[in-house]
């Protein structure tokens, strides 16, 4: 006999407040997304709830999703009467449509939290957190571009090698380029094929045979060919990267912080950015990029093009001299980043080492460092060079007058393996740019305040408690989809379960409103 699936289910289950959010929205943009040639075959409005709900309940399989609309009531629920759609249809949604549309629910929910009051941008800050995840590929499948670019030389040697031994056998007379490139070979593989027909020479096979020079020729020409392309095609594939992985070509191979033997290991995997207000999931960023600090300036224009942000807490993960510059171009960001060494300036070594820039008196007239045994460090040149992203950055170099019989020099100069130079024959040299160096000076005293202590505190929490919640709790550690398009789309769909199920824990324990946590301390 049928029966209303509603009654069975308490008044304070998660799914009751997910289908009450989920129906104020818009999903014109999801519609969009199907063709208007012929009639959708399962409620867009419906599949997106369902897949919703199975993430807040840890289920991420479409096979899973079909079982759980079949045999739990939770998912009757959200099924409103429709049949349990299968497992393809669930596939075909979350890949083909709702990455159309995923970003957009994703700003509704949030736009729907700003309006009840739940998140507040003027009251609390943006705290941003990054963390590398596992993609669905083969661990052992990575292709190195270095490794690829020595191959491809390799390649080019032989050819230049063999190439005029081959050609002269057959009485060819052409010009070798310098960097035989693959259409080249097409036009010489054309040419000895032309040959082969003119001559009407006949290609042995098998054992026992002598092959003809014309067929020795065309089977170094077609395998050289083939090689370069393989070549190309791999650097394009890598593209700024240094590496990438054979089963999912958007997944770059990042070094990973945990393991089942508890030790890091190179992996293929995505760099997923997350802000954190007020408790919620604001937006999103996933990159191929291995270092935070290059995902800061893209995720921070993704995020003031959608909201209105006054204050912005990293960790020191985030501190670049670029970033600083950018934070600064925008005169109504207020940046709050720990810099690298703030923990390392706090203890008796760092404070006691004699060769350490900070440790030495500075003379900002004559630009001088003045070292532990009173000798001037005086301006040696200035380097322009460029950060990994391009960016230019000016360093100037301070080198001692005498260093000569020093008695503090194996102190003050750092030991280097790779240098041959003896240590009697060095002098101390500082690389310094005044700007970075000012820039982490101001920050230090920023995040000294009251107010930056607090924003550090609440850092801690909300950003990395994000990401301790979706991987602990939502068991969430490696990605189901490939390729980074429908990764994204895989983080957003998680993103939007952590929201609901936060607000829902907010309401059972009322604490509705509340957006920076006071720790007693401060």
């Amino acid at each position: 006999m049928p029966m209303d699936t509603e009654i069975l289910i308490p008044s304070d289950e998660p799914v009751r407040l997910l289908n009450a959010v989920m129906e104020e929205m818009d999903y014109t943009k999801l519609m969009a997304a199907y063709s208007e040639l012929g009639r959708i075959g399962y409620p867009p409005r419906i599949l997106f709830k369902v897949i919703v709900y199975a993430n807040m309940r840890k289920i991420r399989s479409t096979r899973k999703i079909e079982q759980a609309c079949r045999e739990n009531i939770n998912f009757m629920y959200l099924l409103e009467g429709e049949r349990a759609p299968d497992h393809n249809t669930i596939s075909r949604f979350r890949r083909h449509y709702l990455p159309n549309a995923i970003e957009d629910l994703m700003q509704q929910l949030v736009k729907g939290l700003m309006e009840i009051g739940e998140i507040s941008l003027a009251d609390g800050a943006v705290f941003i957190d990054g963390t590398k995840i596992e993609a669905n590929a083969n661990r052992y499948t990575f292709v190195w571009k270095k490794a690829t670019e020595k191959n491809r030389e390799k390649l080019h040697e032989k050819m230049q090698k063999e190439l005029p031994g081959l050609l002269e056998k057959l009485g060819i007379k052409c010009h070798i380029p310098s960097e035989i490139k693959a259409h080249w070979l097409k036009k010489l593989r054309k040419r000895l094929c032309r040959m082969k027909l003119q001559r009407e020479e006949k290609f042995v096979c098998g054992k026992g045979h002598r092959k003809p020079a014309l067929q020795k020729a065309l089977e170094a020409v077609e395998k050289w060919l083939e090689k370069e392309k393989e070549y190309n095609q791999k650097i394009h594939i890598c593209g700024d990267r240094n590496s990438y992985s054979k089963t999912d070509h958007d997944a770059t191979f990042m070094r990973m912080k945990e393991d089942h033997m508890r030790n890091g290991q190179l992996k293929p995997g995505y760099n997923v950015n997350a802000a954190a207000t007020s408790g919620y999931i604001l937006d999103c960023y996933v990159s191929q990029d291995r270092n935070d600090a290059q995902t800061f300036i893209p995720f921070l224009d993704k995020l003031q093009s959608r909201y209105d942000i006054q204050r912005v807490v990293v960790d020191s993960g985030y501190e670049s001299e670029e970033n600083y510059k950018y934070c600064e171009s925008h005169e109504q960001l207020s940046l709050f980043v720990k810099p690298s060494n703030h923990e390392q300036r706090k203890t008796r070594k760092y404070k006691t080492d004699i060769g350490r820039r900070e440790n030495m008196a500075y003379d900002e007239q004559s630009d001088t460092y003045t070292c532990a045994q009173g000798r001037k460090l005086c301006v040696a040149e200035v380097k322009q060079r460029k950060s990994s992203s391009g960016f230019p950055i000016e360093k100037t170099v301070y080198q001692c007058e005498n260093c000569a019989d020093c008695p503090c020099k194996d102190k003050c100069i750092r030991q280097n393996k790779r240098c041959k130079t003896p240590l009697e024959d060095r002098t101390k040299r500082l690389e310094v740019s005044k700007y970075f160096a000012a820039q982490r000076d101001q920050m230090e005293e920023k995040i000294s305040t009251e107010e930056g202590i607090l924003l550090r505190v609440n850092r801690s929490i909300q950003a990395e408690g994000v990401f301790a919640y979706t991987k602990e709790d939502l068991d969430f550690r490696r990605f189901l989809l490939r390729g980074i398009e429908v990764v994204s789309t895989e983080w957003y769909i998680l993103a939007m379960a952590y929201n609901i199920l936060k607000l829902h824990h907010k309401i059972q324990t009322d604490r509705l409103g509340s957006h920076l946590i006071v720790p007693s301390a401060v």
